[in-house]
């Protein structure tokens, strides 16, 4: 009965030994998934950051290209009021206007 005793202590433990070996193995594979999941994450945040900010920068040149208006301010001279500028413009157009229409009249 002692021998039966041993080699049930044995088979036990050797049982025991392959489920540790299968644990080990399957938590090593787990981590090790874990870590390239957290890497191709990683990797997908970085190119997702690239792929913003160059569609920003691109954004940025089109709206610096499509700029066409440019105010020429003369030296020494102060920035007037946008509205009395606009006004100003105005004043001039329709005087132009004007003699133009005075121009056509004595051009018939």
């Amino acid at each position: 009965m002692s021998h039966n005793l041993v080699h049930a202590f044995f088979v036990g433990r050797a049982v025991a030994e392959a489920l540790y070996e299968q644990l080990e193995q399957a938590f090593t594979n787990t981590v090790s998934e874990l870590g390239k999941f957290d890497a191709e994450q990683r990797e997908r945040m970085r190119e997702f950051t690239e792929q913003a900010i160059e569609r920003a920068n691109r954004s940025e040149e089109v709206a610096v290209r499509g700029r066409t208006t440019t105010a020429i301010v003369p030296l020494g001279s102060q920035p007037t009021d946008l509205q009395a500028t606009i006004d100003e413009l105005r004043a001039e157009i329709a005087q132009l206007r004007s003699e133009l229409q005075r121009y056509r009249t004595r051009s018939v």
